[in-house]
This record gives structure tokens, C-alpha cells and sequence, in this order.
């Protein structure tokens, strides 16, 4: 193992433990104020959705995003939490029976199974709800600018011409033969755009200039595509155990992907390239993007 990949893998634990513990000191039965109450139910399903491990990988592309333009640490923690919380509540909708029915997440059952569908929607909602909430509080310091610019980010990256348009994309598509630039466009949509968000966010908590936002963003689209590509890889050729969810699903129910349409051969060479380009934007930053390249690579060659 290279040195900057263990270093890497050190990051990405320690990173996704101090998300971890962001989320618990947030996720407690303390009524914040001009709160009511916090019925535990629906706290119970909030936690069951978002405290269960992971690599927090959107997390972590915020902080290290942040650190690499010199933003400050502790915000660039909240947002990232704040960005765990969207793409938490995603996964918590996309496993309802109305969407993509699955009963297992990470290894256990996902939130619908182990409290019910009304608790699981609710959890969702409160979840995407909370996450501008992270942003928007006196906790994150940051100037009221800086977090108007993320909230809006954040917004487009999560809404109808972003995540949620491309599950809606995604759902309408099953049994249709879509060809690369409709798989592209759902695909930036559907999973690349929180990405996109998570590196762009980086710039902003930083204060970058707009020639490094654009940069950061280019960098998050190209790790978008190529996660989306090694995710599908992976549900032809992983197993349930290994991924901790269904595999082999995309195929049964006839959903277009890269995969399908040109091959493995193909799409293991296309991640090649996309890490490539990922590394060429990140050279003017020379060994301090040591990290983001790492990062790419592992998204390209993951295996779980």
C-alpha cells in the first residue's frame, strides 16, 4: 500500500467518525429552540437512518474539499454532516416499497422495515429539513453570504433538477432502452450532483475565487460519473453480503446503465479515464491534492 493511500484510509475513518459523533450530539431528544418536542419515534427512525456506519464519503469530500483551499475545519464538518443528512434521507425514500423496495441498507434492515413506512417517510422528510437547518444555524460560523451561497447549492444539487429529478428520471425509466446521453443525464442527476455539491461546497466554506469553484465542481462531476459507473460495476458483480443491500437489481428490472450498454471491458476503462481527468484539474494544487487523487481512485476501484 502507497503511502498516500494508507494515509487516505486513516482520513476517511477519522473523518467519518467525527461525522458520526457531529450527527449524534445533533440527533438528540433535546428540543432545540423554537422547537416543541422531539417525538422518539420519529427520532428513532432518524437515527436508524443516518447513524449506521458508512463511508461517509460526501462528508468527507466537503472537508478535505475545505482543507485543501483552507477553509475552516469545523464548518466545513457541519456542512458535510448537513450533506450526510440529504443523502441519508435519499436512501431512506429510495428503499420504500413506492420506490425501490429493498429491505436491507449497510447489513440491516432499512428504516421502513424496522419502523414502519410512515416513520421512514417522515424520517426523510426530517432529515432533508435538518440539513439546511446544520447549515443555517449560529453553530456553523460562517458568514451569512457564505451560507446563503451553500443552502442555495445544496437546494439545486437536492431538488427536482438534481437528486429527486433523477430518482424520478431513474423510476420512469425501468424497462426503457435509454441511450448514454439519457443514462448520462440521469446519472449526473440522481447521484452525481450531491457529489458535485460536496466539492464545490469546499470552495465556498473557503471563500475560493470563482476560477477554484469551477474547478472544485469539474473535479466533483468527474468522481460523480465514475461513482455511479463503479456502483453499477458493482451490482453486476458483487455480491449482497459484500454490499450489505440487493445486488443484481438494475438487470431485473431493466434499468439502463453505462454498464449494460457498452460493458465491462468498457466501463473499467472509462473509469480509468475519469480519474485521469480528475487528476489533471486537481495539478495546480501539486502534492497537496495528494488526498482528492486518492480519493478518486477509490471511488473508481471500490469494492463494496
Amino acid at each position: 500500500m502507497s503511502e498516500n493511500s494508507a494515509s487516505f484510509k486513516i482520513r476517511l475513518k477519522n473523518n467519518a467518525a467525527e461525522v458520526e459523533a457531529c450527527l449524534a450530539s445533533i440527533l438528540t431528544d433535546t428540543a432545540q429552540p423554537d422547537e416543541i418536542a422531539r417525538p422518539e419515534p420519529l427520532l428513532a427512525a432518524m437515527r436508524h437512518g443516518v447513524l449506521n456506519g458508512g463511508k461517509r464519503l460526501r462528508p468527507f469530500l466537503v472537508m478535505e474539499s475545505a482543507a485543501l483551499l483552507g477553509g475552516d475545519p469545523e464548518a466545513a464538518l457541519r456542512v458535510g454532516t448537513a450533506l450526510e443528512c440529504v443523502h441519508s434521507y435519499s436512501l431512506v425514500h429510495d428503499d420504500l416499497p413506492a420506490m425501490d423496495d429493498d429491505d436491507l441498507r449497510r447489513g440491516q434492515p432499512t428504516v421502513h422495515i424496522a419502523h414502519g413506512e410512515a416513520n421512514a417517510i417522515l424520517a426523510g422528510d426530517s432529515l432533508l429539513t435538518l440539513a439546511f437547518d446544520i447549515i443555517a444555524a449560529p453553530e456553523t460560523r460562517l458568514p451569512d453570504r457564505q451560507k446563503t451561497e451553500l443552502v442555495l447549492a445544496l437546494a439545486r444539487a437536492s431538488g427536482v433538477g438534481g437528486m429527486a429529478g433523477g430518482q424520478a428520471l431513474d423510476l420512469a425509466a425501468e424497462g426503457c432502452a435509454l441511450d448514454e446521453t439519457g443514462i448520462t443525464t440521469l446519472q449526473a442527476m440522481k447521484t452525481g450532483a450531491l457529489i458535485r455539491f460536496a466539492c464545490e461546497a469546499g470552495a465556498i466554506i473557503a471563500g475560493s475565487s470563482d476560477a477554484d469553484r469551477r474547478l472544485m465542481r469539474q473535479y466533483g462531476e468527474k468522481i460523480g460519473l465514475a461513482f455511479q459507473l463503479a456502483d453499477d460495476l458493482l451490482d453486476l458483480t458483487a455480491d449482497a453480503e459484500t454490499m450489505g443491500k440487493a445486488t443484481g437489481k438494475d438487470a431485473a428490472r431493466g434499468k439502463g446503465t453505462l454498464v449494460a450498454l457498452h460493458g465491462k471491458d468498457w466501463s473499467e476503462a472509462q473509469l480509468a479515464r475519469l480519474v485521469q481527468e480528475a487528476a489533471a484539474l486537481l495539478e495546480p494544487f501539486g502534492e497537496r491534492a495528494d488526498i482528492l487523487n486518492e480519493t478518486a481512485r477509490f471511488v473508481a476501484n471500490r469494492r463494496s
